[in-house]
């Protein structure tokens, strides 16, 4: 039986798009390659230990509304609820000179910045000043109205042109760096590092190459709607979606894996699975990186052959800049004595290296903490991660043993907040980039493009392919959960009218 739309992969951007697109009334199929849905938002268990496998961190989910999330916004057109645990302060930060307490509401926030150094807190003040006047603009137009297409300048006229004259004076720095508004505002080396460190914890990419609109946003929306963590973790998030996506006549596939996208005559007209079965649809969408879609690898070959693709084009997504892939530990350890433990830290092992280097920033969530299920009674699961390039890996007889050693500086960071962490340990997972790679068939287990400010921009959901379009964190607006439901979204209402998407608001 031939749909209207079929889903490459089941990641965020993939279930925001099929869901809504069947919540429009569309014949939707997802093909998912992976025996578990949610791509790098799935969740696993071991052992009674249950695991996020990638993003912990999350901010209007809640029961706030007006909510600014696209992924909750999603949920609620679905109507599916989730969930969650507010919690405060959002986490620490562990410098090699002290640990700072990252409070929600920004006057906490700041008084913390002020008893480390006054005047980087008075500078850090004017930083927030010059971006969330451009919050303020961004925040009435919702992300569920908006589309990929020219019908988009009418709608923005003709629903939100109060927003749209607020934003005016904001041109310079929308599509600016957070590095250049940091370079007028702050000379503290303190806080010119806890903005990089920030930045870094969203994109991948220290201040100079962060948007403003991603770092706005951050900034405005934990003091306004706080942060909390989903109950059963990312895997109810996608469990969410996928109730939302059958309920309204949707249709999920595991262990579904897409070998090629089918192309006739310049359009795509379906998918070809590696059972060699073909499934007909007039609209495919990519939950895939670029690279798996158009360029591959020696392993996979791209989901679009070579001859249906212009050279330039397949040139340009192999030139695509990619933020490096994990290490990753994830541990099942006891509890007693750990009562005051809080869920997320940040770790910084070395003040004289870059916070980009392999194993200088360690990010660690605790999140049965929050949600006891987690684990089995008297453990708390953890989730250790850092950046590690992707060259030099491969499965051979050293394998093993450089798995023990570059997860080190995961377990020195740990130590930093449970000091006797090892001996605790019951379970203990190591994933390196082939983990990353295998598992969520990323190309080079990345974790997305490093696209930088002012020097380029994420490419939109539409390809050169007609029928053919594309979701997910190597498409604008980019990287992170909002970023890529927020994408689904686009490609989503850009395949129904104007006035479809009216009515389901």
């Amino acid at each position: 039986m031939s749909q209207d739309v079929i889903v490459i992969g089941s990641g965020i951007g993939g279930l925001t798009a099929a869901a809504l697109l069947a919540r429009y009334g569309k014949r939707v199929l997802v093909c998912e390659s992976h025996g578990i849905a949610g791509g790098a938002a799935h969740s696993f268990s071991r052992r009674g230990f249950k695991f996020d496998s990638g993003p912990s961190f999350y901010c209007g989910l809640g029961k706030s509304r007006p909510s600014l999330n696209p992924l909750r916004q999603v949920l609620d057109v679905l109507g599916e609820s989730l969930a969650t645990v507010p919690y405060d302060p959002l986490g620490h930060y562990h410098f090699p000179e002290g640990i700072f307490a990252v409070h929600s509401d920004a006057q906490r926030y700041r008084e913390a910045v002020a008893q480390i150094t006054p005047q980087g807190a008075k500078e850090l003040a004017k930083f927030e000043q010059r971006l969330l006047p451009l919050y303020e603009a961004l925040k009435d137009i919702p992300t569920i109205a908006l589309r990929a297409d020219w019908q988009l300048i009418p709608v923005l006229i003709g629903d939100y042109l109060p927003s749209l004259l607020k934003m005016l004076p904001q041109l310079g720095i929308i599509q600016g760096s957070v590095g250049a508004i940091m370079d007028k505002e702050v000379r503290d080396p303190w806080v010119r590092r806890l903005i990089d460190l920030e930045c870094f914890l969203l994109s991948g990419m220290k201040a100079e190459g962060t948007i403003a609109p991603e770092v706005a946003f951050m900034l405005g929306e934990r003091s306004r709607a706080g942060v909390e963590y989903p109950v059963g973790g990312s895997g109810a998030i996608v469990n969410a979606l996928v109730r939302g996506l059958r309920g309204w006549g949707g249709q999920l596939r595991l262990n579904a894996h897409v070998d090629q996208i089918l192309v006739e005559s310049g359009k795509a007209v379906g998918v070809r699975l590696r059972n060699g079965e073909i499934i007909k649809a007039a609209v495919v969408i990519s939950n895939a990186t670029i690279w798996d879609t158009f360029v591959g690898t020696n392993q996979n070959p791209p989901l679009l052959r070579p001859q249906n693709l212009s050279q330039s084009y397949r040139q340009s997504a192999l030139e695509t800049p990619a933020v490096e892939s994990f290490m990753h530990l994830h541990l099942g350890i006891r509890a007693e004595g750990l009562e005051q433990l809080t869920g997320h830290h940040v770790v910084v092992q070395d003040t004289n290296q870059d916070l980009t280097e392999p194993g200088n920033t360690c990010m660690i969530s605790i999140p049965s903490v929050w949600d006891a299920t987690l684990a089995p009674e008297g453990h708390h699961v953890v989730h250790a991660y850092t950046l590690e390039p992707h060259q030099g890996w491969q499965r051979d007889e050293g394998y093993e043993h450089k798995k023990k050693v570059r997860s080190q500086p995961l377990l020195l960071a740990l130590e930093r907040v449970i000091p006797d962490i090892r001996k605790r340990i019951v379970l203990e997972l190591i994933g390196t980039p082939l983990t990353h790679a295998h598992y969520l068939r990323r190309y080079r287990g990345t974790y997305g493009p490093a696209i930088a400010a002012g020097k380029g921009m994420f490419p939109g959901t539409q390809t050169p392919i007609s029928g053919l379009y594309r979701v997910g964190d190597s498409t604008m607006p980019g990287i992170g959960v909002p970023a890529v439901a927020a994408s689904g979204i686009l490609c989503a209402n850009t395949l129904v009218s104007p006035r479809q998407t009216a009515e389901l608001l």
